[in-house]
């Protein structure tokens, strides 16, 4: 019994149907290009499975040659759905390494401009990773002794952070690095902007008495009197006020 031409024809129709798939395969999402490689498998076996059975069952060997020729042409198209299949996997495979590779990138770059939760004089507060990094070269600066480079730095920062949740802190340090550099007007103009502006910090009391050590340096020891007051009316609580009333009573 001869294969019918109509079963041949379908069968090298639909091998052909995949042929243009690695065309395609770059708009696949994962879920569609394991769908055509499954399919494409299938086809593969169902055509494989069709040549054997025909095979078997073809008793008149006078249509045996062409048979053979018809069986060729579908083993052909069977190595290139194999073939298709795996470009496809390879496909894939790369297609899912990038993903992977843009998602671990991504990650890293939004942690990177996420801001970061700290705490800062008991509170809690959220600063972005270049706001941290400058104030942490600040104070860098300043704990390395380059207290004229500290200055500049602390300034910059208040500039571009003046909202900071380490604005108060950066500005105390500011006059200390001023006053380090004998500069002690500068000084104590850095140190009322805390009292002025931060007055609920914890910096406050620590910059009042930084702005009594100024005045003394400057010979007002009238002014030195009224911050320590100040310290001890405004903070009396706080760990600097046993200090401010010792200096008081060493003024007197």
């Amino acid at each position: 019994m001869f294969i019918s031409k109509t079963a041949i024809a379908a069968a090298l129709a639909a091998a052909c149907s995949f042929a243009t798939l690695p065309a395609h395969a770059g708009i696949f999402d994962d879920d569609e290009a394991r769908k055509a490689i499954l399919d494409l498998r299938t086809k593969v076996g169902d055509l494989q499975q069709e040549i054997d059975s025909k095979m078997a069952d073809k008793a008149d060997k006078s249509g045996m040659l062409d048979l053979l020729n018809q069986n060729e042409q579908l083993r052909q198209e069977i190595a290139k759905l194999r073939g298709q299949i795996e470009v496809l996997t390879n496909d894939l495979a790369e297609t899912q390494k990038r993903q992977k590779d843009f998602y671990v990138d991504l990650d890293t770059r939004l942690r990177n401009i996420e801001p970061k939760k700290v705490t800062v004089d008991g509170q809690e507060a959220e600063v972005d990773p270049n706001e941290q990094k400058s104030y942490d070269n600040a104070q860098g600066l300043f704990k390395g002794g380059d207290y004229k480079g500290a200055a500049n730095a602390l300034q910059d920062f208040l500039r571009r952070y003046p909202a900071s949740a380490f604005a108060a802190d950066a500005q105390y340090t500011l006059g200390n690095s001023l006053y380090l550099q004998n500069d002690f007007k500068g000084a104590l103009a850095a140190q009322q902007v805390v009292i002025r502006t931060y007055p609920d910090s914890a910096k406050a009391p620590e910059a009042l008495l930084s702005i009594a050590t100024c005045y003394v340096e400057l010979k007002d020891k009238a002014g030195a009197k009224r911050a320590l007051s100040m310290l001890i009316d405004k903070y009396g609580d706080s760990p600097q006020a046993p200090t401010a009333k010792e200096r008081l009573r060493a003024l007197k």
